[in-house]
């Protein structure tokens, strides 16, 4: 039963807009330093297809690397980061 729970929440999908959940999965791997697999990113989401979106769509961009189930930061992202590009 508890099983069956959190894989609903971790299904659920909300109103979060994708550059805000692309944003946080970043700040996420990049505050870390350390990788993780998507279904930890997916918990800290609570929403395992949000994930794997968000990802894609880094990955797509070039702002991190896949190694397997492993995600973490480009040396581009680490960059970014440390000057502040991207920072209202």
């Amino acid at each position: 039963m508890q099983e069956d729970r959190i894989q609903q929440e971790l299904e659920a999908d909300d109103d979060v807009a994708d550059e805000d959940r692309d944003g946080n999965v970043l700040a996420l791997i990049i505050d870390s330093g350390w990788p993780w697999t998507v279904d930890e990113i997916a918990c800290e989401l609570r929403t395992l297809l949000g994930a794997r979106d968000a990802v894609a769509r880094l990955s797509g961009a070039g702002l991190v690397h896949r190694l397997g189930e492993l995600v973490f930061p480009t040396r581009a992202a680490l960059r970014a980061d440390e000057i502040g590009a991207g920072a209202a």
